[in-house]
């Protein structure tokens, strides 16, 4: 039996004072201990460290990038929760608070 992949993956970016990230996505890399990995819809479930870095997406045909410095990950086949200690993008407006 074939298992329909599903086309986006939904990510949120969490810190420990607000929501900085919750959005549709194509793509998405996450900066691991070891290096950056690659995220497509579909993906094998996995948990992981994040470093220092930038989570980087694309929604529809535009790039998009989030500084974090340090959490864990749980990558789902349609879903990916960042938990981050820190982010550059901290002092920037919460997520709900956007327009």
């Amino acid at each position: 039996m074939i298992q329909k992949l599903p086309s986006s993956l939904r990510v949120k970016v969490i810190a420990p004072r607000k929501l900085l990230l919750d959005e549709e996505v194509q793509e998405l890399s996450l900066p691991s201990l070891d290096g950056y990995l690659g995220i497509l819809p579909g993906h094998r479930p996995l948990f992981l460290a994040i470093g220092t870095g930038r989570i980087t997406y694309r929604v529809a045909e535009k790039e998009e990038t989030l500084s974090v410095q340090g959490g864990y990950a749980e990558v789902l086949p349609d879903k990916v929760l960042v938990f981050t200690e820190l982010s550059e993008d901290e002092n920037a407006k919460p997520i709900e608070e956007r327009g």
